[in-house]
């Protein structure tokens, strides 16, 4: 009978892994690094051999296993394939299942990181209890997962969930990392907070605890925490468009609950207000029910979800 799944979560520095049991807790989890060199080519060896070692060590056999999950950097299609690559760990495109029975002969199942860690938040972490839910990650870009009815909403190219890149502004001249311009992410990741403060200290000479110490997304909400006028003014506009945002993205897929995480999350409850206001306003009447939580899984989501997808 199948006791445990193994969760694995690709990253360009370290690949995570997680041993789970049928109920889905973490039993182990560990890292190893990510060889990149040649293409990667050493990434799937490295990751049975380390599952192998694992189940050694634990005395698990193949029958013992209902599979492996993995979630991977890069766009992966309903049938476990990379279909664009991961540019970041030199992958080409390539079948992922194919690629580990050559190692270890149990189930895999594949799916983008992003909305791997979605999955994982759904089954084990701050949308356990929904069906319908739309993750969304604020760090360095923003990045989303959209699980409908309890599954995964990849798309036709694996690109689903890609709300960091919906157009929000026609008049911006800044380019984002995709080469468009006007994204939502240049404006409620990490570094669209710090575009939105660089500006708005721009404008005038009003003071602000922001002047003069390095920009960062942690450092405008801690002055937002102590009252900061400037800085509420920019959580604002910040909420302006990642409300504005998620109303366009609720209009599409009617989640019961959006759960924020990422770095940005980490200010805490303080975030949700000046998102949840603005959502209100601009969703549709039937939408406006959605609920917003935080994260709670943090750098776990991934491996928990790669579980999932075995194991829910």
């Amino acid at each position: 009978m199948s006791k445990y799944a193994f969760g694995v979560d690709v990253g360009g520095t370290t690949v995570k892994l997680g041993l789970f049991d049928k109920e889905g807790n973490v039993l182990d989890k560990w890292e190893i690094p990510t060889n990149k060199a040649n293409k990667g080519e050493a990434i799937l060896p490295d990751i049975a051999k380390s599952i192998l070692a694992k189940m050694d060590e634990k005395g698990i056999k193949e029958e013992d296993l209902a599979g492996i999950g993995l979630g991977a950097p890069g766009a992966v299609d309903d049938n476990g394939t990379l279909v664009g690559g991961a540019v970041n760990i030199g992958w080409e495109p390539f079948n992922i299942p194919d690629a580990i029975h050559a190692y270890i002969n149990v189930p895999v199942k594949a799916a983008n990181d992003a909305n791997a860690a979605a999955f994982g938040e759904m089954w084990q972490g701050g949308g356990k209890g929904y069906n319908n839910m739309v993750a969304v990650t604020l760090g360095t870009g923003v990045g989303g997962g959209i699980i409908i009815n309890g599954r995964l909403l990849s798309g036709a190219t694996g690109a689903g969930g890609e709300i960091g890149h919906i157009h929000m502004n026609d008049n911006e001249t800044e380019e984002c990392g995709c080469k468009n311009k006007g994204c939502l992410e240049q404006y409620a990741s990490a570094t669209g907070i710090v575009r939105l403060a660089r500006r708005r200290l721009a404008e005038d000479d009003k003071p602000s605890v922001l002047r003069g110490e390095e920009l960062s997304a942690k450092a405008v909400f801690d002055a937002v925490k102590a009252g900061d006028e400037v800085a509420i003014e920019i959580a604002n506009r910040f909420g302006e468009y990642l409300g504005k945002g998620l109303a366009i993205v609720a209009g599409v897929v009617n989640p019961e609950i959006f759960v924020i995480g990422g770095g940005v999350s980490k200010a805490g409850d303080i975030l949700l207000s000046f998102v949840e206001p603005v959502f209100q306003k601009y969703a549709f009447q039937q939408c406006r029910g959605a609920k917003f939580a935080l994260a709670k899984l943090g750098n776990d989501a991934g491996i928990f979800g790669a579980a999932g997808l075995i194991l829910r």
